[in-house]
């Protein structure tokens, strides 16, 4: 018998990172939830612990937030990159914006 009680679940973290081409184009996200690695990424890169951003979100655990951090850390190049492709999209948006602004006044 092992110390673990019969109630306790195993969590396999291999589990815990999805991703699906109709849900949020495709990004790795935390299973069943719509919270991207990204997000996470996010907070964390603005100096916030994982247990702030587990309260952030409130309905993640810590062990998710992790099991996103890992993931980052484990593809970071990949993530990155898809990071800097939402970055310029959003600057594009913003200039159009200005510039369709500029256009009706």
């Amino acid at each position: 018998m092992t110390t673990l009680q019969a109630t306790e679940q195993t969590i396999n973290i291999g589990q815990l990172i999805v991703a699906s081409p109709e849900i949020r184009r495709g990004r790795p996200r935390i299973a069943g939830t719509g919270v991207t690695v990204q997000s996470i990424v996010g907070l964390f890169k603005l100096g916030l612990s994982p247990e702030e951003i587990a309260d952030e979100f409130g309905h993640l655990s810590l062990a998710q937030v992790y099991a996103g951090l890992a993931y980052y850390h484990a593809n970071r190049e990949q993530l990155e990159a898809a990071i800097e492709a939402d970055h310029i999209e959003a600057e594009r948006l913003d200039q159009e914006l200005m510039e369709s602004q500029s256009l009706a006044a």
